[in-house]
């Protein structure tokens, strides 16, 4: 990632953009952190807030008239905050704070004519900046009549202390002006408290308050906003500083007064709540302050489980990945981060700006191997069943028994297969039947390889499938699984492919389907969240099965992913079942889905799920009770779908006399089960072992137990297994794994 494109990303995250009240309030008051510390009733600590931004901050949180009230996001539910009443409880009620320490002096000086709001708060802003500040009025204070005793005192001291000097009883004439401008740097006019004849410059300009004469600077007059006034005030003192420093007078002001903000807050299912009557007290007050949204964005974080985990949103994240791709030597502390993306794109469709989490996490992915920092044990499982899935037991291109060419071609994908076996054989049998000439070909469609940035790998699975397709007659392809259709039209789009839905949308429901069904929550896959036809298409062969949909608070377009998408299950597999586990527990209704891994993933948290398959060609009498297969299960049901469609539909007896380790007989104890499902150790893996244990004669003895102990490195794993022996074969007790050498070990 270039320092270019991490502006760009950063650049499209909003949630660090300024509240909406922040942005109204000409001083930019933070409204959000004072309401939060009034709500918490640290009055003290609102108050530092407060002082920390306002001048004379005991005469303006007294006056002000709260233009943030009209941008409040709160005004629509319930009304706006009364940030005034509370600005006014916590000036009356708050301990007094020191005036702010002056910056070092400029050794420039600046004064200021006449003493009201304006100059008052000029003079303020001058004094803190380290300019010699002088200020000369009739009379200090005008028009500030109003505020209770001793509150302006005690201001006009804090600018004392600040090192103004405030020359009172002045008279201000044209003779003064013109002799302050030969001693000072800049002068300053608070229009309101100065003489109309001094006024003879014209209008000063809006954004400046420059005039024509050089080094005078003016307030426009007619202001009555005590916060506005205030706010002039500060704008005159940014153009003398910059004025003084010869700099230029206009660039990069457009966030100085009020502005727009790009800062969204959902208020959706914000419940309305009226503001504060009456005279205010410590409960009142509390409870007005609590009534603050404390606004900000996390659209995508409230619906992602995994950009919760990280505790971040996406702005750091992207600042992550660019630190993470810059380390040369030592630790890349973000890549277990951004492998765990599920690149299913709900932060892309609920983020007002459009970030795509799922494409910034590609994107290094694809970095990280091409760089080599790729972790080998990050997806080389999913890989190496894809391999498998790709390999010769497993695939099978044929035209329909007893033809030659196809119209058709249905391709159920890798999982289905994995899964559901007798679901994709009653599909095909389904298709052919109504059909006629409808060949198949199982297949997997390279995602595994496109998730985990192996383009290579990716390229060379979708050239597999085309020429398979091409020697099949190029037919229309048929696809069950969301995420082959959306590889396969990705990958080839000169073919005319179309969802098995859309086309039983056609011909209708088969013979023999569920009946009364019930009520079922429905799940739609990430894959087709931009895909509204089929979604539409399922709910509708769902109402012709009588099926009484309930839709989660994600759905369709906002779908949450089940945690299999983007390979999240196998890089952080304690997240990808949290995950799964709140998308499970979200609806009280069994689930019904449409892609085979949902059903699997929310299956494996122990709610109750079907697939679209279990009500269109039922087989089990409660087929949301249907465990999820294991990974070696997985790979048995593709090898035996295979065998039995050769046998029985294309009456071809295969040659099954398998690998000399699968003649080995093992049994597993439930513990040894659990830690092969946890550790992604394939019952093929420990056939292996025990084989070579068998053949060497070498294992270890344990004295207390009586079990035994033995190695074997197949592959860039070293599979270890403890067994005993159980007549003629072996029952297992535990299995590990790693990738460690070990000096001396077993090969």
């Amino acid at each position: 990632m270039e320092q270019s494109d991490l502006r760009n990303w950063e650049s499209k995250c909003i949630q660090e953009e300024t509240p909406q009240c922040v942005a109204a309030c000409p001083l930019h008051v933070d409204a959000r952190t004072f309401c939060s510390l009034m709500g918490q009733r640290r009055v003290d600590k609102a108050w530092q807030v407060l002082a920390k931004t306002m001048p004379l901050p005991g005469v303006l949180a007294r006056l002000c008239d709260a233009p943030c009230k009209a941008a409040c996001v709160r005004k629509d539910v319930g009304g706006a905050i009364e940030m005034g009443i509370l600005e006014r409880y916590c000036a009356e009620n708050a301990k007094p704070v020191a005036p702010p320490r002056p910056l070092p002096s400029r050794g420039k000086s600046v004064a200021v004519l006449g003493g009201s709001m304006t100059g008052l708060c000029a003079a303020w802003e001058f004094g803190r900046r380290g300019f010699d500040v002088s200020l000369y009025c009739h009379s200090l204070g005008a028009g500030l009549d109003d505020l209770p005793h001793g509150v302006l005192e005690r201001e006009l001291e804090s600018l004392r202390k600040m090192g103004v000097d405030l020359e009172e009883s002045t008279s201000i004439t044209a003779e003064l002006l013109t002799s302050l401008l030969e001693e000072k740097d800049a002068v300053f006019i608070d229009s309101e408290d100065v003489p109309d004849s001094l006024l003879d410059f014209g209008e000063p300009d809006e954004l400046t308050l420059g005039t024509r004469r050089a080094g005078v600077f003016a307030s426009r007059t007619g202001e009555s906003s005590s916060i506005l006034q205030a706010a002039a005030g500060r704008r005159a003192a940014n153009s003398i500083e910059r004025f003084t420093q010869g700099v230029s007078m206009v660039s990069g002001r457009d966030l100085e007064g009020p502005y727009e903000t790009r800062l969204y807050t959902n208020i959706t299912k914000v419940e309305p709540a009226e503001p504060m009557q009456g005279e205010p007290t410590e409960v009142t007050v509390r409870d007005e302050a609590k009534r603050c949204l404390q606004c900000e964005c996390m659209e995508c974080v409230k619906g992602c489980e995994y950009l919760r985990h990280y505790k971040y949103y996406p702005k750091v994240y992207a600042r992550q990945i660019y630190n993470n791709e810059s380390i040369v030597m030592g630790t890349r502390q973000a890549n277990k981060m951004i492998n765990s993306c599920m690149l299913c794109g709900l932060c892309e469709a609920v983020c007002p700006e459009d970030f795509s989490v799922g494409d910034m996490c590609l994107e290094a992915r694809n970095t990280m191997v091409e760089q080599g920092n790729m972790p080998q044990s990050a997806h080389e499982f999913a890989l190496r069943d894809m391999g498998f899935a790709n390999g010769e037991k497993c695939v099978l291109g044929r035209h329909a028994p007893g033809l030659t060419t196809s119209e058709y071609l249905f391709f159920p994908g890798c999982q289905l297969t994995a899964s559901d076996p007798d679901g994709v054989t009653a599909a095909y049998a389904d298709l052919r039947g109504r059909l006629g000439n409808v060949g198949l070909l199982l297949h997997c469609c390279g995602a595994p390889a496109e998730w985990s940035a192996r383009r290579a790998a990716a390229d060379e699975v979708i050239a597999s499938i085309k020429a398979e397709w091409e020697r099949l007659g190029s037919p229309r392809i048929i696809v069950a699984c969301p995420t082959c259709l959306k590889s396969l039209r990705k990958g080839l789009p000169e073919a005319e492919i179309v969802s098995q839905w859309t086309l039983l949308g056609a011909l209708g429901l088969p013979n023999g389907t569920a009946v009364d069904a019930g009520r079922l929550a429905i799940n739609d896959p990430c894959a087709t969240r931009h895909d509204a036809m089929a979604q539409a298409e399922v709910r509708k062969l769902l109402g012709d099965l009588h099926v009484a949909v309930a839709e989660p608070d994600y759905t369709c377009e906002t779908t949450q992913c089940c945690g299999f998408g983007g390979l999240l299950s196998e890089a952080n597999p304690d997240l990808g079942h949290k995950v799964a586990e709140l998308r499970a527990d979200s609806m009280e209704e069994d689930w019904v889905t449409y892609c085979v891994m949902c059903r699997d993933m929310i299956a494996r948290t122990g709610k109750r799920a079907m697939h679209l398959y279990d009500l269109l060609y039922p087989r089990l009498d409660d087929p949301a009770a249907r465990p999820a297969p294991g990974y070696s299960a997985r790979r048995e049901n593709r090898v035996r779908l295979k065998e039995e469609l050769l046998r029985s539909v294309w009456n071809e007896e295969q040659d099954v006399s398998g690998e000399l380790f699968e003649s080995i007989e093992v049994a597993f104890t439930d513990e040894a089960a659990t830690a092969m499902e946890k550790r992604r150790i394939l019952k093929s893996d420990i056939q292996k072992v025990l084989l070579q244990a068998r053949e060497s004669g070498r294992w270890l003895v344990n004295a207390e137990s009586g079990h035994l102990l033995a190695s074997f490195r197949p592959v860039v794993v070293t599979y270890w297994v403890e067994f005993e022996e159980q007549g003629d074969g072996y029952l297992v007790h535990n299995t590990w794994c790693h990738r460690m050498r070990i000096k001396g070990g077993q090969p």
